[in-house]
């Protein structure tokens, strides 16, 4: 956290400002929705609305994403990436579906995980309580994953990677949320997929961040 001042004159008050970095691919950049209706945005936007008043402020987040990443190439622009902060208040970490998508050998993904949320600890100040890690969203519960021959085979797989995800999670003490049932009614819920029927739409973002805000406001040292 870093103080501002907030108002002018010897009243002016100090708050917090809480810097968030979000890690990801297309379900953090939010293909097919407004920036605004990103969940990492939605979820900044939460938090002052509900949590941190007068006290704090979320800054809109860094989000470091792209469609059709998998884990090495998230890594490889991690490498890239200049002007990071040292240590982030919260950093978030939701990576793997293209790896998955694109047939890449599962033991390659282990060890870019791996990696990936080491890197997330080291950016959250060495803190993993300060790392939330996302379950990867079931495709094969959308229009576009329905014209797959066997979209059961695709839920399998998901649940492969996040058996993975989850295991390293809980052997870091980084935070997992597990955001896959609510991906899993995109079928009979229209409304949460977007228009190119296969990303998530603002609605389905918005469980997203009912389903987490509180324990991260928990993770942040908000009540």
């Amino acid at each position: 956290m870093s103080p501002v001042e907030k108002g002018k004159g010897p009243e002016a008050q100090q708050i917090d400002t809480l810097h968030y970095l979000a890690l990801g691919d297309s379900y953090t950049i939010g293909e097919g929705v407004a920036p605004r209706s990103r969940w990492p945005e939605q979820l900044a936007a939460r938090f002052n609305e509900t949590y941190a008043g007068d006290t704090a402020l979320m800054l809109p987040p860094r989000i470091i994403a792209r469609t059709g990443w998998t884990a090495a190439q998230l890594l490889s622009e991690l490498e890239q990436e200049e002007g990071l902060l040292t240590s982030y208040d919260l950093v978030s970490l939701l990576i793997g579906v293209n790896n998955q998508y694109q047939r890449k050998p599962f033991e390659q993904f282990e060890a870019d995980f791996q990696e990936l949320a080491s890197r997330a600890i080291a950016l959250a100040g060495g803190a993993p309580s300060r790392v939330a890690v996302l379950s990867i969203p079931d495709y094969a519960y959308t229009p576009f994953g329905q014209q797959f021959s066997s979209p059961e085979d695709i839920s399998d797989e998901i649940n492969k990677y996040n058996g993975y995800i989850r295991s390293v999670a809980d052997s870091l003490g980084l935070r997992f949320f597990d955001i896959t049932p609510i991906s899993r009614l995109g079928l009979q819920e229209p409304a949460l997929v977007a228009s190119d029927q296969l990303h998530p739409s603002s609605l389905m973002y918005r469980r997203w961040v009912e389903l987490i805000e509180a324990d991260i406001a928990e993770m942040l040292g908000w009540p």
